[in-house]
């Protein structure tokens, strides 16, 4: 049993060691194809001072075509394309002259009447058996390296032929691993957005830093470090201005690349942008003028309602004032806080329409008189509908007096049917009402009014808008002013 167990051993070991064997075999083998298929492309030559060839080694006919015997005593300069002739003979003086070795590539003619390019290094040496100076060369085929070159030589210059007609420049942006800047590639858009030339950047990135308005240097230099830091795409506008020029305004964007050194390479582009930016001031003007024409339009509409019912003198503007803080304190964009603020100014402009002795009457509504008031919401509507103007104040004003379980007027919308403004609204009217006197009664009190807002929370009243409401009072001392 001892014996079968060894002789299995004994097989193993020797299976395995022919299986080692084998592999070996197979890796000397490639790696002597590779070195055959390497000598192939160069071969050893030399030549007289003249530049006859005294000696080829057999590795030439791979790359000409010609066997050593074929071409021997003839001169080298024969089997060199006529147009790279006076280069060679050029390098070959210099060699000479100088004692050194050089080096020259060209077009080398091959025995079936076809080129490929060579790169030949060259050297003089003295023979002593002869006692002449030779030069001896190592030529090595270097075909397939011009033509790739040639190929992204073309493909450069179709691309800085395309990117010429891009708006912008089209660069290459490097933070290296010690935290300086370059520029290794621009498009010569350059010129014309920094002022100088894609050579002067290469290698130092404050011919670019210098036209760079300070105040909006440090905003670009923190961009690309975030940018680095996270590896998010980089953007930023920002001003420059070229000496003799005017300020101009740059929109740049970029993807970022990290490379195993620990620098970072981005890759985008550059537009000038300053039409727009003075188009978007235009427009920024534009609006802010119409805002203010709209602010005193409304105000003469506050004003004639004000006049038709001097006892609720002030009511649409404390309200309106209350509306905005509660939108703000629930964190709402200046531009809807600004809406609200305008439509709980007007938030009556109906009663216009109702007459002057039942907004004062010193006594109670009938329920006839009482609907006729109910339409001021209607009416508010209907005056505000066909009124341009970036915000809904008309839906506002139509939907202020609507309540979140539907029992509010005219439309009884309930819930989401209600807008958050008129929510908002709803609540700053009811407060600031029962808080201040009215010809039909004494005024009812703030502590009243949000006790009656917190019991109808999420009944009647939206939830987030009376939560900040009493916040506001609470909390961080808000009061309604008087007139």
């Amino acid at each position: 049993m001892t014996n079968l167990s060894r002789t299995k051993q004994e097989l193993f070991e020797e299976n395995a060691f022919l299986q080692q064997s084998i592999q070996s075999l197979e890796i000397s083998q490639a790696q002597y194809r590779l070195a055959e298929e390497a000598l192939r492309e160069s071969y050893v030559a030399r030549y007289s001072l003249t530049g006859i060839m005294l000696f080829a080694s057999d590795a030439m006919y791979y790359v000409t075509g010609y066997k050593p015997e074929e071409i021997i005593g003839t001169s080298g300069f024969d089997r060199v394309h006529p147009d790279d002739r006076f280069q060679v003979q050029s390098a070959l003086t210099e060699t000479i002259e100088k004692g050194v070795s050089n080096k020259a590539e060209y077009r080398a003619v091959c025995k079936d009447g076809g080129y490929k390019w060579v790169e030949i290094l060259a050297k003089v040496v003295h023979n002593d058996q002869t006692g002449q100076d030779e030069v001896i060369a190592v030529v090595s085929n270097i075909t397939d390296r011009k033509r790739t070159e040639e190929e992204l030589r073309e493909r450069d210059i179709k691309f800085m032929k395309l990117s010429a007609w891009v708006p912008g420049m089209i660069y290459q942006f490097t933070r290296r691993a010690d935290g300086t800047y370059c520029v290794p590639f621009a498009t010569e858009a350059i010129k014309d957005i920094f002022g100088c030339s894609p050579q002067d950047v290469r290698e130092d990135f404050s011919p670019i830093a210098r036209v760079i308005l300070p105040e909006d240097l440090d905003k670009v230099v923190v961009a690309i470090e975030n940018s680095a830091k996270d590896l998010t795409i980089w953007t930023c506008e920002y001003r420059v201005q070229i000496p003799g020029k005017s300020i101009r305004w740059i929109s740049g964007i970029s993807t970022p690349e990290k490379s195993a050194d620990g620098s970072i390479t981005w890759h985008g582009f550059n537009t000038d942008i300053t039409e727009r930016k003075q188009v978007e001031k235009k427009l920024r003007d534009t609006l802010d003028s119409l805002r203010k024409s709209f602010s005193a339009t409304v105000q003469v509409l506050v004003s004639a309602v004000e006049i038709r019912d001097p006892y609720t003198s002030g009511h649409q503007v404390r309200s309106a004032d209350l509306a905005r803080a509660i939108a703000t304190e629930m964190g709402f964009s200046q531009e809807r806080i600004d809406g609200i603020r305008m439509a709980g100014a007007i938030h009556d402009i109906g009663k216009m329409s109702v007459p002057a002795e039942l907004l004062s009457k010193p006594t109670k509504l009938s329920e006839l008189e009482f609907s006729l008031i109910k339409e001021h919401a209607n009416k508010g509507f209907e005056m505000l509908k066909d009124v341009e103007s970036p915000w809904p104040l008309a839906e506002i004003v139509y939907q202020h007096h609507e309540r979140m379980d539907g029992s509010g007027y005219p439309r009884h919308l309930k819930g989401e049917e209600i807008i958050m403004e008129a929510r908002i609204l709803a609540v700053a009217d009811v407060v600031e009402a029962m808080a201040s006197h009215r010809p039909y009664r004494p005024a009812i009190g703030l502590n009243a009014a949000l006790a009656e807002i917190e019991n109808h929370k999420g009944t009647l009243y939206d939830s987030d808008a009376v939560d900040a409401c009493l916040r506001l009072f609470r909390e961080k001392g808000f009061q309604l002013e008087r007139a």
